[in-house]
């Protein structure tokens, strides 16, 4: 028997028994997103119930439903302190409520702020099943899981037989943690975004931008969806992204994304952390096309860059007539977060023929509020300044803001907001001197 199977063997453990080595007003670290450990999660939270926990505090980005429904429930909530860094439905009002915390945060730094400004006493991480090497993979979940294992005191590790091996820098020896927790549970999924009538509108517009033989980076939700079902006949392209979506799935099995002309990872696509599908996470599994990375790899603006016309595509929530682009608020209220949106907007400049797209809805509320504003509203974040934004894309166009004075970026901009709204932008881009 291999010397790694056998240590895994010696370190398997319950669920409860794996959280019994908690300290007590520990520091943790979760698996972000999809990598979210359940089984440990919900044991965390039944010794918290138990009151073998007096106090803890507890931090990820973007959790899921495991996390809704142990260590963030109410009944827990005087016990665990929660710090998110990026937020989501599951603590979204708690937020609000002052009951969680926000911390602020570029995506790509995030590692660095494991490493050296925050003390970690214990990670808990979600990985594959483990090989005759004693490794196992990070599979969905790369993007800060090393620095948390590289920086914790205690590391406790659920080992899913359903959590896919992705290659790359995925990678952790059976040495590398305290305690194994043996599960088969199906990954959460996140449902397909609806459909809307703008969506196809502007998958048409971004899909013109984007030449053959181009890297590109695609968030999560309709407008992605049509720009991928828009790209079928291109050719050659590239994957260069933080989250591994079902779109990608689509492009590489017709052939479109190959990867044959990055100039960075050639015929690689490379990502940082997966959500969707089941379908998806089939399609990462042992899949040699792709390769997962510590998040501090993938969205470095110099990594980023490294890859030739690296195109990228987000999405914002408000712009204001000067182009600052408000994608993680409601006015005061935290909805999401910072995430790797600059990160890519820095980064996709400057690759040669690069292009970073900010991509919206030019209304919402069902057509009753404008998203472009003539100023945003108090309290709102600035995630991308107006320094940063490149290219601006709504259903009724696209614009360069690039070397743009405010007054040409705010008739560009009034030209991509809905037509009842237009001439109300441009009597407050007067009262504001922009025009």
């Amino acid at each position: 028997m291999a010397a790694g199977i056998e240590e895994y063997r010696a370190k398997l453990r319950s669920a409860d028994e794996a959280v019994a080595m908690i300290p007590n007003g520990a520091f943790i670290v979760q698996g972000n997103a999809v990598g979210e450990p359940p089984a440990l999660l919900e044991a965390t939270a039944r010794r918290a119930r138990a009151g073998g926990l007096t106090r803890l505090t507890m931090t990820s980005l973007l959790p899921l439903a495991a996390s809704a429904r142990s260590i963030l429930a109410p009944d827990v909530r005087n016990i665990i302190e929660w710090r998110s860094i990026f937020a989501s439905g599951a603590d979204r009002k708690l937020i609000a409520s002052g009951e969680a915390v926000y911390a602020p945060a570029f995506f790509h730094q995030v590692p660095r702020l494991y490493r050296e400004f925050l003390k970690i006493d214990v990670a808990l991480i979600h990985v594959s099943r483990v090989d005759k090497h004693g490794y196992m993979s990070l599979g969905v979940g790369v993007d800060t899981s090393r620095a948390a294992i590289d920086s914790a005191d205690l590391v406790l590790a659920e080992v899913n037989e359903q959590m896919p091996r992705v290659y790359g820098d995925s990678w952790v020896h059976v040495s590398e943690v305290d305690a194994i927790v043996a599960t088969n549970t199906p990954l959460t999924e996140l449902p397909a975004a609806p459909v809307r009538d703008e969506d196809a509108a502007m998958g048409r517009i971004i899909a013109e931008m984007i030449p053959d033989g181009a890297t590109i980076q695609l968030g999560i939700g309709g407008v992605p969806n049509a720009v991928a079902r828009s790209l079928t006949n291109h050719k050659h392209l590239g994957i260069h992204t933080e989250m591994f979506v079902d779109a990608m799935v689509d492009l590489m099995e017709a052939g479109v994304v190959d990867g044959s002309r990055k100039t960075f990872h050639t015929g690689k696509a490379l990502y940082a952390f997966a959500a969707g599908s089941k379908r998806m996470y089939d399609f990462l599994d042992d899949n040699p096309a792709i390769e997962g990375h510590p998040v501090s790899y993938t969205n470095a603006p110099a990594n980023i860059a490294r890859n030739n016309t690296l195109i990228s595509v987000n999405s914002t929530l408000e712009i204001d007539l000067t182009g600052q682009c408000c994608s993680e608020s409601m006015g005061e209220v935290q909805f999401s977060g910072t995430g790797g949106q600059h990160d890519f907007a820095r980064g996709a400049f400057d690759s040669p023929g690069g292009k970073s797209i900010i991509a919206f809805y030019s209304t919402a509320k069902n057509g009753e509020v404008s998203r472009v504003v003539p100023t945003l509203k108090p309290g709102a974040v600035v995630t991308t300044p107006r320094t940063e934004v490149h290219w601006v894309v709504s259903e009724h166009g696209a614009a360069c803001l690039k070397g743009k004075c405010t007054a040409e970026r705010a008739q560009a901009l009034i030209g991509l907001a809905d037509p009842k709204f237009r001439d109300r932008l441009t009597t407050e881009a007067k009262r504001l001197r922009y025009l």
